[in-house]
């Protein structure tokens, strides 16, 4: 919800026009199916996939002065609940770079898929109740259906089922996954957002293990926080080598960076690109 806004018109997939409407209310939006290019002011523009969340979107636009890319937030690679990111040549890419930094190399997908799973397992093992903070738009999501797809049932926060119901009424299934009504069931994950994970942690629960899912688990500031819980390393942003990977694929001309670290301008001029900070 970082990128969205009150806009006179917001032009988005169907799945992000359901869900700003739902967090800001009477949104006016034209909807850009993935793949389908639209004429608007003068510009050819496609909506392409971004695979960060369910109906995120790279912009790729084009002009008899050039072709540009917007990443948005975006990551390569299999989702549990968004398509696959699709990029495009262009000449202009702008890019935001989160995890633009070589410490953030981030483990396979599936490597890090299976420490969650694993973990989770050896909590309902020692009979405690796995409690899992998880942002209540997109990384919750992802992980309901990445536990119900592995048999695990998930109770959510309900701010995240809220949430869970635009993705089902949008076309995207998670599973069997229900609101947590005040009372943890054997055998149930709980889903909450991050605020919450507090000593209290969970009303109605007396053993709890808890777990946080995110891409900043390799932040160690973070982890000392909290040393003795989970922390799991599954992001919905582009690691660091992905990061390069998207730049070497666009193959744009010039490449503009935002919401990342400087020195990641610095890494792409070291390896041939003409690449600039966006102010």
């Amino acid at each position: 919800m970082d990128h969205s806004a009150h806009h006179a018109l917001a032009l988005c997939t169907e799945p992000t026009a359901r869900l700003v409407r739902h967090r800001l209310g009477n949104v006016t939006t034209k909807t850009m199916p993935l793949g389908e290019a639209v004429e608007v002011a003068g510009l050819r523009m496609t909506a392409l996939p971004a695979g960060h969340i369910f109906g995120s979107a790279m912009l790729y636009a084009e002009h008899e002065k050039g072709t540009v890319l917007y990443t948005g937030d975006f990551r390569l690679g299999p989702s549990a609940t968004a398509e696959e990111a699709q990029l495009r040549s262009a000449e202009y890419l702008i890019m935001e770079c989160t995890f633009g930094h070589p410490n953030y190399r981030l483990p396979a997908r599936d490597t890090v898929i299976e420490m969650l799973l694993e973990k989770v397992r050896e909590a309902f093992h020692r009979g405690a109740t796995p409690v899992i903070s998880a942002y209540v738009l997109g990384k919750s999501q992802e992980v309901t259906k990445i536990l119900t797809s592995h048999g695990i049932p998930v109770l959510q926060h309900p701010d995240i089922y809220a949430i869970s119901q635009v993705y089902e009424e949008a076309g995207c299934e998670l599973g069997d996954y229900r609101p947590y009504t005040g009372r943890p069931v054997p055998g149930c994950a709980v889903i909450v957002p991050p605020k919450p994970l507090t000593p209290g942690v969970l009303p109605g629960a007396v053993h709890v293990e808890k777990f946080h899912v995110t891409g900043w688990a390799f932040d160690p500031r973070r982890r000392r926080n909290a040393p003795k819980d989970h922390w799991i390393p599954l992001s919905d942003h582009a690691d660091f080598d992905q990061l390069i990977r998207a730049v070497e694929e666009v193959g744009p001309k010039t490449v503009f960076c935002t919401h990342g670290p400087k020195s990641f301008v610095e890494e792409l001029k070291s390896r041939g690109h003409d690449a600039r900070w966006l102010e």
